[in-house]
């Protein structure tokens, strides 16, 4: 069970990646768009989730030999076990792409369970076949398929690293077609709100513009002309 409440969620998803980018860099935090990684969907609504994590880490040949997988607490499969539903299970491997994060079978049991998606920094094998999933996944490149064991998995749920970004469990991803970002979990009730009126206006200056208004006092609002007109737009739309 996550803490994040559905009317937020609902929020995030109706907000674009770029907009919380702006609405965190107002409030000081300027790194936590998710570097390198992309959307295997072509076409996916927001991902919208709290974060629960696992952590690799270079793996020990003896330590890690292709028998480990045999363990039923190894701590791969206990993670997609165990990410509540609703969260996004993010991986931390280490922007490294040559050992897959997880293939279809594992990505198939977490749509099962009810996760809102999964987030490498490293890639996916079966990539193809999880593009076909309903379920939201995103990674750095595809993984050849059989080098299953350079890196090994360690931590589940701490804070781990994802793309240059600290990430810690619970904080709340949405990801579009642009890519991943963070939202630290206490902030994302206040980001949410801020997003939804910093959309509201862009759409207003994207009609301004689209019939040939100028930025000016417009983008950013500058003007008391353009604000007041914000406002009647806001009316006659309801």
């Amino acid at each position: 069970m996550t803490s994040l409440s559905k009317a937020t969620k609902i929020k995030l998803q109706q907000v674009s990646t770029a907009t919380i980018a702006t609405c965190l860099f107002k409030k000081g935090l300027k790194n936590q768009f998710i570097q390198g990684v992309q959307r295997l969907q072509k076409e996916y609504p927001n991902m919208v989730g709290e974060a629960y994590t696992l952590r690799y880490i270079p793996a020990r040949e003896d330590l890690n030999p292709i028998s480990v997988f045999k363990n039923p607490d190894h701590p791969q499969r206990m993670a997609v076990e165990q990410c509540p539903k609703g969260s996004v299970l993010v991986f931390d491997s280490r922007k490294n792409a040559r050992a897959a994060s997880a293939g279809s079978i594992l990505a198939t049991r977490l749509m099962i369970r009810g996760a809102s998606g999964m987030v490498t920094d490293g890639g996916f094998r079966d990539s193809e076949e999880i593009a076909a999933l309903d379920f939201p996944a995103y990674h750095q490149t595809p993984s050849a398929p059989t080098n299953l064991t350079l890196h090994q998995a360690i931590d589940i749920n701490v804070p781990i690293g994802c793309g240059d970004v600290a990430i810690f469990p619970g904080d709340v991803l949405v990801g579009d077609g642009d890519g991943v970002i963070v939202i630290p979990k206490h902030l994302a009730d206040e980001v949410a709100e801020e997003c939804m009126d910093m959309t509201l206006y862009e759409t207003f200056v994207l009609e301004q513009v689209q019939e040939g208004a100028s930025i000016v006092g417009l983008y950013p609002l500058t003007s008391a002309d353009k604000q007041a007109s914000f406002e009647a737009w806001k009316r006659n739309n309801n």
